[in-house]
């Protein structure tokens, strides 16, 4: 749960999105059906001293500042995130909901720092009724940014799916989508719509499994495509949610988690959530 303060901000900062835009049918609820919830004590609880336990053994970046309550997680940050950005993106002209490289021009990054204080419930249970994820911010990352769904402002273009260039005025592509499947707002937010490698390259080894790369706004983990073994996790072994019940490195007797993917469809991030 947002608190008063967290969630005034977000409705203005998401009020001014053009691209990556808000939709009004953010808060329907769907049934996206239970496939990959398990039976792990932990993922089925959702009780919150599990959850914090985990959330503290998680590598958070430098820029966060995480403080916990008995059940809350504060996530504070100024939404840069810890790693590189080109120094161009290709951005949408005004009006733009859905950017092609006919409708975007290339300019120097606008990203801006952002100020993120935000509470989230951690006592929470899994549901087998679905929220459907926002247009904006649906979760925070170790690396101080934020994830959003995998669409674009009109919540049916797949970002990754849809990446494209644009020339620079010395002739150079400039891309609409980094290599951390991540880029900025016209207004300056940066954020992921999938796995970003740039993220888990900092707390994962390669064959190894994946660790905590952020929290979801119903207070369960988001973790990259490895499961314990260091084995792919694919879209089949997931919920309609992109969400499984298995064991992870900071929870190794299972925990309900999201994943996210390199995908070009909409299995690349998180569709709705479960937490209630």
């Amino acid at each position: 749960m947002l608190n008063t303060r967290s969630w005034l901000r977000a409705v203005v900062v998401l009020s001014s999105l053009v691209g990556c835009s808000t939709s009004p049918n953010d808060a329907s609820t769907t049934d996206a059906g239970s496939a990959g919830e398990g039976g792990a004590a932990d993922g089925g609880s959702g009780a919150s001293s599990t959850l914090i336990d985990g959330y503290k053994k998680a590598t958070w970046g430098a820029g966060v500042t995480v403080t916990y309550g008995d059940c809350t997680l504060t996530f504070t940050s100024n939404g840069l995130p810890n790693h590189t950005r080109p120094s161009e993106y290709a951005l949408p002209n005004m009006g733009a909901m859905v950017p092609t490289a006919a409708t975007s021009y290339a300019a120097a990054d606008p990203t801006k720092a952002q100020s993120y204080d935000v509470t989230i419930n951690t006592c929470k249970t899994v549901s087998s009724t679905t929220t459907k994820a926002p247009q904006g911010n649906i979760g925070y990352m170790i690396s101080g940014s934020s994830l959003f769904n995998p669409y674009e402002g009109d919540g049916v273009t797949v970002a990754l799916a849809s990446n494209f260039s644009v020339k620079n005025s010395g002739g150079t592509d400039v891309f609409f989508l980094d290599t951390c499947n991540g880029h900025p707002t016209p207004t300056g937010i940066y954020h992921y719509h999938a796995l970003p490698p740039c993220v888990t390259s900092q707390v994962d080894t390669e064959g190894g499994p994946s660790h905590i790369i952020g929290i979801a706004l119903d207070g369960y983990p988001i973790y990259g495509n490895r499961d314990i073994a260091g084995k792919e996790v694919v879209a089949a072994q997931l919920d309609g949610c992109n969400g499984i019940t298995s064991p992870t490195p900071e929870f190794p007797n299972g925990i309900y988690h999201y994943v996210l993917l390199e995908t070009k469809d909409g299995s690349s991030s998180l569709r709705c959530t479960k937490g209630q």
